[in-house]
């Protein structure tokens, strides 16, 4: 595979394409707002309009032309640049994860996309944007092979195994599950506001005064119609955000094989990540106040790998739904060096106070406020104080901590129960930190990080007993050293 080869020619309409998305502001200001301006020939819009064209479409020609790709010495070589031509090489050994996935496009011309990272940065090493499927299984074939060509004991059972680690799939998404996960994962929150921002970016376009000149009259419908109205409205927009999420992770699959974990999902637009064990550095399990009565659970894994200009890759769904009583059987079949059941010991009932504490040192100034500026209806914001009781009493109940074997547990809640699960030989640095009220109460609290993306996931528990921070310390300190504050 010495051979330099191109991309298919689809490239360059993908190449258009992002062109267009990295100019749509600039591109909308030109193209949406009709000039005004006194004294121009009305022919210049269009013709800087195609002039704008004629050059995205000449760029991403040149960019399809001068990039190539081959196998070489061991290497991915990749060669790109219209102007200034850049030459990078990547060696097999030095590559964490392969990701293909299958855009729109990509799909009606039976092609993949195939991104190869090495570690976690502001993009990933190498993105070929359209070559075909039977290319991308021979790439990520040829470069495991090659990878697994430094150990020799491996390479006589590779062939023999090879069907079978492929054919193993461990864990399944039904169509039902998925719709009970898109319904209770909050979703419909940032799709609304995705689609308020948008609309607020384009107000001075969108004639709203003559799409709604009789809203006099809509108003005098009643408090009734309004409120049905409303009603339907949110509806409308969480049954859009479900779709979304179920068009997103049908078929969600997970494979494993003797040293990978082989991730696919999506309907519109499929997508395969294949995540080498050896680079996980623990797991997330995350329980929203909807799941969490419901005995349901998110599970992430958190690796050493991903970029920051692919979102998703930073934070890998394991599991999207999935019933807690069967979560430490499927982790078992997955990643048995994480499978846990020990319970998690609380912090004492003496932390309670500072956790109504802290929610009582935000919220008073935000509830005068708006007392002061919203008379008399700004005393209905006394409500929240009953709320955020009961939301500091959530955060201290949830808080937890363990330690099984080589395995380190903490567990807190913001809005969501997060428990993260570590490798001793995973954990980048334990923080044990106490104020001087907290000294008064001989408690502490205690974070742990490992590498999670391009930067680390934390676990931390507040207020915790001073002695338990201790034990967690010296269990800890055989491996790394501590920072203490």
């Amino acid at each position: 595979m010495s051979d330099p080869k191109r991309l298919h020619p689809i490239a360059v309409l993908l190449n258009i394409i992002k062109s267009i998305k990295e100019l749509v502001i600039p591109f909308l200001l030109v193209v949406v707002i009709p000039g005004k301006n006194e004294g121009i020939p009305g022919w210049i819009q269009p013709l800087v309009i195609a002039i704008i064209i004629l050059l995205i479409i000449v760029n991403a020609f040149l960019q399809w032309l001068r990039f190539t790709y081959r196998i070489e010495e061991g290497e991915f070589r990749i060669e790109s640049g219209v102007f200034v031509r850049k030459k990078r090489y990547i060696k097999f050994d030095r590559i964490h994860s392969i990701d293909i996935s299958e855009g729109i496009i990509q799909r009606v011309f039976s092609l993949v996309k195939l991104n190869i990272e090495t570690a976690g940065g502001s993009q990933a090493d190498a993105v070929l944007s359209a070559i075909s499927k039977s290319d991308a299984d021979r790439l990520n074939a040829f470069i495991s092979e090659e990878k697994n060509a430094n150990n020799p004991s491996d390479r006589d059972e590779v062939a023999d195994n090879e069907f079978a680690a492929k054919s193993s799939s461990v864990f399944k998404q039904t169509l039902p599950q998925l719709f009970a996960m898109a319904a209770t994962s909050g979703a419909v929150g940032v799709f609304l506001s995705g689609a308020i921002a948008f609309i607020s970016q384009f107000d001075e376009m969108i004639p709203f005064q003559r799409i709604f000149k009789d809203y006099e009259d809509f108003i005098e419908m009643g408090t009734f119609i309004l409120t049905l109205f409303a009603l339907v409205a949110l509806l409308a927009v969480y049954v859009l955000a479900t779709l979304s999420m179920v068009i997103k992770y049908a078929s969600f699959t997970v494979i494993k094989t003797d040293e990978e974990i082989v991730i696919s999902r999506g309907l519109l637009e499929k997508r395969r990540l294949t995540i080498p064990i050896h680079k996980i550095q623990g797991i997330r399990i995350m329980e929203n106040l909807i799941r969490k009565p419901l005995g349901l659970a998110t599970v992430y894994i958190e690796y050493a790998g991903g970029s920051m200009e692919d979102k998703e890759s930073l934070s890998i769904m394991l599991f999207p739904l999935i019933r807690k009583k069967y979560l430490q059987e499927k982790i078992l079949e997955i990643l048995p060096v994480y499978e846990t059941d020990t319970k998690m010991k609380p912090i004492p009932k003496r932390a309670l106070s500072r956790y109504v504490f802290r929610k009582f040192l935000y919220l008073i100034p935000i509830i005068g406020a708006l007392v002061w500026f919203f008379r008399p209806w700004g005393y209905l914001f006394f409500l929240l104080v009953p709320l955020a009781i009961f939301w500091a009493y959530m955060q201290y109940r949830d808080a937890g901590w363990s330690i099984d074997g080589n395995l380190l547990l903490l567990s807190s809640r913001f809005f969501s129960k997060q428990t993260l699960i570590m490798q001793r030989s995973r954990i980048q640095s334990i923080t044990y930190k106490k104020s001087w009220f907290q000294n008064r109460k001989e408690i502490a609290t205690i974070s742990a990080s490992i590498k999670s993306g391009v930067t680390s996931r934390v676990g931390m528990v507040a207020d915790m007993e001073e002695k338990d921070c201790l034990i967690i310390k010296s269990w800890y300190l055989p491996e790394k050293a501590v920072d203490s504050q």
